[in-house]
């Protein structure tokens, strides 16, 4: 499967991969993941993340049962606003991440990850039917294409196309508008570390507004720089460090979750205060290894002679030049500066307890 942009990445030598069902960029020829990975960091990049899955929530009900479905409460939002939230199952477990728009009263739109689309469609269909009359839910993710422009020139770039003023808009905060002359939802969120837009258009827009903004001088940049910069940020990626054996309090994602006050009853929440109360067995951490050292997903973490967990994710950090890793480990062994190995190629490299995130824009 493709996006609608998909042809375009072909003929200006994308290196395709797969990833959730789609045929997606990893880099294109002349630039490379290194430069793709600088130009965001530094200037500016735009992404096709298409392939993301969109869930529209509507009803009478709609916030009371988000509420109910989701960790952070998306009743508190106003339109125009988002929040990141966990999807949590009974155990709490995570069933997925995700961003929660609030489109109006009684609407919402949840841009969730497109290898968990399907499921979470049916984990939301199979709440919601518990209340009569309450909301419904639509998977309109063929018909949505994503554009994400990122880096510290994002708004530079962007801002002249716009008919409202994007300067405007805070953190978290989206506006309806029209870009080039096409409407769409742009959002003030994204996925790098960076300022940045994120573009919700009509599929079939999506080509025109490409090519304008490369027209404009905009690179392209595939999804091999937006897992370093999103490492680099200690941003989670479900299946690594989130999945539906690991809680959003062993990820470090407490402050997204609503354990306390007025309203409090997510699924989830009481396997998760049980589990806050006993005290975590494991935390993630974060990882530093000198620079020719390339940690990757499942590589195995140790202390002594004692192997104690595995990598979540890793790669080598373009803006830090070193290795980075994020690893699910138990507790007393992530306190920042504890001294670890990790294996790499049947060797044990040595590895930092590092306080994350590891790149914080200025």
């Amino acid at each position: 499967m493709q996006t609608a942009i998909g042809d375009w990445h072909r003929e200006h030598g994308a290196r395709m991969t797969e990833f959730a069902g789609y045929d997606m960029p990893l880099f294109y020829q002349g630039q490379g993941i290194l430069e793709e990975h600088r130009l965001v960091r530094e200037a500016v990049g735009m992404f096709d993340v298409s392939h993301m899955g969109e869930l529209l929530v509507r009803g009478p009900k709609a916030a009371e049962i988000l509420d109910i479905v989701l960790s952070n409460q998306p009743s508190r939002l106003l339109p125009g606003q988002a929040i990141y939230s966990l999807m949590c199952a009974h155990d709490g477990g995570t069933v997925d991440d995700l961003v929660v728009y609030r489109k109006a009263q009684n609407t919402f739109l949840l841009v969730v990850n497109a290898a968990n689309r399907s499921s979470d469609f049916s984990w939301i269909k199979a709440q919601l039917a518990a209340i009569p009359d309450s909301a419904k839910v639509e998977d309109v993710s063929l018909e949505t294409a994503l554009i994400a422009v990122q880096g510290p020139r994002a708004l530079q770039v962007l801002a002249p196309l716009v008919d409202q003023d994007l300067a405007m808009l805070a953190s978290f905060q989206f506006v309806n508008a029209s870009i080039a002359g096409i409407p769409a939802m742009i959002s003030r969120t994204g996925y790098t570390g960076e300022d940045g837009f994120e573009v919700y258009l009509k599929a079939a827009e999506a080509m025109t507004l490409w090519g304008r903004l490369h027209q404009l001088g905009v690179p392209a940049v595939g999804l091999g720089a937006r897992d370093s910069l999103r490492l680099e940020a200690r941003l989670a990626l479900y299946g690594h460090e989130l999945s539906r054996t690991i809680s959003p309090l062993e990820a470090g994602l407490t402050r997204f979750v609503r354990l306390e006050g007025k309203g409090a009853s997510f699924i989830g929440r009481q396997a998760l205060l049980r589990q806050r109360e006993r005290g975590l067995d494991f935390r993630l951490a974060g990882l530093m290894l000198p620079a020719g050292a390339i940690p990757r997903h499942g590589y195995r973490v140790g202390h002594g002679t004692v192997t104690i967990g595995d990598v979540t994710s890793g790669g080598f950090s373009p803006t830090l030049k070193q290795g980075l890793a994020l690893a699910l480990l138990p507790t007393d062994y992530t306190r920042p500066g504890t001294e670890l190995w990790v294996m790499i190629r049947g060797k044990r490299v040595a590895a930092r307890v590092a306080a994350t995130p590891f790149y914080r824009r200025k």
